[in-house]
């Protein structure tokens, strides 16, 4: 039922008031309680002077946030979004003292590291008073989340009846943890739990060989992640290091999917990209690494930082959050190292700081982009949240810092789907994760060397006494140079990287527990028999080691050959095995997995995989990294795929849903199911409709008829 327009103006006014109230009893009270801090002439006032004084004010502070607020953060879009987020405090204390020097007489007086105080807390107290008045009205409520949103228009369009899709990955958070943070009396993830008892259901499906975010988000949003052999890779035709979430990188694979499958992405219609490395096609975008690079009025990246800082009280709760995050990244390190708890890696230099942008600003501004998009009334949003992921990388996936990650993030979704009951069509939710994460101890920590190290001594190479550690905080930190306008890092070597790309000495990545070995003075891949005559010692040196699981060489004799301990082989062309199996201890699917990766341009010379317990699914990371994902073995290969029960199963046969290839067509299919128009068929549905059977009640979608009444 449409309200009366008296009745929402009457209603505004009377929220405007409230909030003024509010604001002014906090100065009065923040007056009597801070010495540096009066509203007061220096003769002294009586109480209604001083009532009168707090609330001019207050109103001088609503109305400064209101209409110059929002200018200044437009205007500090042009500066860092991370320094945005640090210049919150004194920004708003500024506001305060602008607005003091406004009242008559020179009554309001304030120090400026008092205003600072002053000026946070009023912008809390007015927040929580106009949520707390916006929950008892629906259109109400509607405005306030479109504001938390950053748009400028709070009036309820009447969208389409066709339902909207909304796919919301928690980065790095694998199936049976999920299982286990949803169960129980007091689950926790509350929210999660709520779904799979109120209609989700839950399948697990298995990665590529390259269990990270570029490879599964790459063919999860635009259907292909051929040749990703790795988070980072050598290429030797362009004699350059790939580091796959720098921009340009992020650009050139994006790029190539399209390329490669002739389609935009799954967002290509009408769709939202927000937090991801990829944009999936989407025209709406916000915080995406691929189109970060870009600059000019077309490139919205950033927009998301202006949709959420416009607003004071998001501001300055950020701003807070920020400043206690760091603060709590600092305890928490201290207490590991009193509790002298292993596996533990460093975090400190830069990690607490880049630890709390990923946890804070980035997860603030994707939820209030994300919001905005339901409030449109979008028809596809895909939004990453990655606070779990850059956690768990340095406290373990199971940690109670990791866990506590959990729980925010739970938090933020059910905000988001509080805001879908308000949005002007209905919303399939659907929740999913990349990849996963195993733990155990770094393979430097467990076996006192790097795999660099490892590989020089197999090629009779001098070893140095130190070598350094990999970098902390390497997910989140292009995100933060991105956000910072900071240039990005050269493809200069790091500690696995050599100083001279285009030397005789080998070139020594790692993604996670998987390494990635090429010789750059030799064209191609080079065969075992090459590399037996050139190094003689390197295989069987990296074969025969405690920490590796097995090393994929390429034979001109065999094709793809498996190399694990005591001479095992596993020939990936015939399936002939000799001795152990060495690809058994990784689990059903891995020689498919192996062999797939083996067929890229750019696969490495060796691809090097730590061992495995399969006990207890704990590998070694070739990085400074206890919670890792990159190669095979234990959870870092199972993540989920949560999903509403209307939708049609992700396999209908109820066999195993395998590489984010297939998991792109099922994400496809269900946009399809719509009926509406909201995606073209395109290649990856086409095929999906030859290539699997139809489950029962599903029919291609066909293009609605015009309404001609219109």
């Amino acid at each position: 039922m449409r309200i009366p327009r008296w009745t929402a103006l009457s209603g505004a006014l009377f929220r405007v008031l409230a909030v003024w109230l509010v604001s002014s009893v906090t100065l009065l009270v923040l007056a009597a309680l801070l010495p540096d801090f009066r509203l007061q002439s220096a003769n002294g006032d009586s109480l209604t002077g001083t009532a009168v004084t707090a609330a001019l004010g207050a109103g001088a502070f609503g109305l400064l946030s209101a209409v110059v607020w929002p200018l200044l953060v437009r205007a500090l879009l042009l500066v860092p979004a991370l320094v945005l987020g640090l210049l919150v405090f004194f920004l708003n204390g500024s506001l305060l003292l602008l607005a003091l020097d406004l009242i008559p007489e020179g009554r309001g007086q304030a120090a400026p590291q008092t205003a600072v105080i002053v000026a946070a807390v009023m912008s809390a107290a007015s927040s929580a008073t106009s949520a707390f008045l916006a929950v008892r009205n629906d259109e109400a409520y509607h405005r306030r989340l479109v504001r938390l949103a950053g748009r400028r228009h709070g009036r309820r369009a009447r969208g389409p009846a066709t339902p909207g899709t909304l796919f919301l990955q928690l980065d790095g958070l694998g199936h049976d943890l999920l299982c286990e943070a949803t169960g129980g009396e007091r689950p926790l993830m509350e929210t999660v739990a709520r779904w799979r008892r109120e209609g989700h259901r839950l399948t697990p499906w298995r990665t590529d060989w390259s269990s990270q975010t570029s490879a599964s988000q790459l063919a999860l949003l635009h259907g292909s992640n051929e040749d990703v052999p790795a988070f980072r890779w050598y290429e030797k035709d362009t004699r350059t290091v790939v580091v796959s979430n720098r921009p340009s990188s992020a650009a050139a694979l994006q790029r190539r999917a399209i390329e490669r499958t002739g389609d935009g992405g799954l967002l290509a219609r009408d769709g939202a990209s927000r937090g991801n490395l990829f944009s999936g096609g989407a025209d709406q975008v916000a915080l995406v690494m691929s189109v970060a690079a870009r600059r000019g009025r077309h490139n919205r990246s950033r927009a998301g930082y202006f949709a959420y800082f416009s607003d004071p009280a998001n501001a300055t709760r950020t701003a807070v959050s920020f400043v206690a995050e760091v603060v709590r990244e600092i305890v928490q390190s201290l207490r590991s190292r009193l509790r002298r708890e292993v596996p533990r890696v460093a975090r400190g230099g830069l990690y607490p700081v880049l630890r709390a942008f990923a946890t804070v600003v980035e997860r603030d501004v994707v939820v209030a982009a994300v919001i905005g998009d339901l409030l449109a009334g979008r028809t596809a949003v895909y939004a990453d949240l990655v606070a779990y992921d850059e956690v768990a990388h340095h406290s373990g996936p199971t940690h109670r810092d990791a866990r506590q990650v959990l729980r925010s993030l739970d938090r933020a979704l059910a905000l988001i789907a509080r805001a879908a009951r308000h949005a002007p069509r209905p919303y399939r939710i659907v929740l999913l994760s990349d990849h996963g994460q195993s733990h155990g101890p770094t393979f430097r920590e467990r076996y006192g060397l790097s795999l660099q190290d490892l590989v020089r001594a197999g090629c009779a190479l001098p070893v140095p006494r130190r070598a350094g550690r990999s970098p902390s905080g390497a997910e989140a930190r292009a995100a933060a140079r991105a956000a910072l306008h900071r240039p990005e890092e050269p493809a200069a070597p790091g500690p696995e990287e050599p100083r001279e790309p285009g030397s005789a000495h080998p070139v020594v990545l790692a993604s996670g527990n998987l390494g990635l070995v090429s010789f750059p003075d030799v064209p191609g891949r080079i065969t075992r028999e090459e590399l037996d005559r050139r190094h003689p010692a390197l295989l069987t040196t990296l074969a025969e080691h405690p920490g590796i699981g097995f090393v994929l060489v390429r034979s001109a004799v065999h094709g793809p050959v498996v190399l694990g301990p005591a001479g095992a082989e596993h020939h990936l062309d015939t399936g002939r095995v000799l001795g152990a199996d060495p690809l058994a201890p990784f689990g059903e699917g891995a020689a498919d997995a192996v062999r797939r990766t083996d067929r890229f341009p750019h696969t490495a010379d060796l691809m090097v995989n730590s061992v495995c317990d399969p006990a207890t699914g704990a590998v070694h990371a070739f990085e400074e990294q206890i919670g890792s994902h990159g190669g095979l073995g234990g959870a870092q290969s199972h993540p989920f795929l949560l999903w509403p029960a209307e939708l049609t199963a992700p396999v209908p046969d109820g066999g195993p849903l395998t590489g984010a290839e297939q998991v792109h067509r099922v994400l496809r299919r269900w946009l399809a199911e719509a009926d509406g128009p909201q995606l073209p068929l395109g290649p990856a549905v086409d095929e999906l409709r030859h290539d699997e059977p139809a489950p029962e009640g599903f029919s291609p979608p066909r293009r609605p008829p015009q309404d001609k009444s219109r």
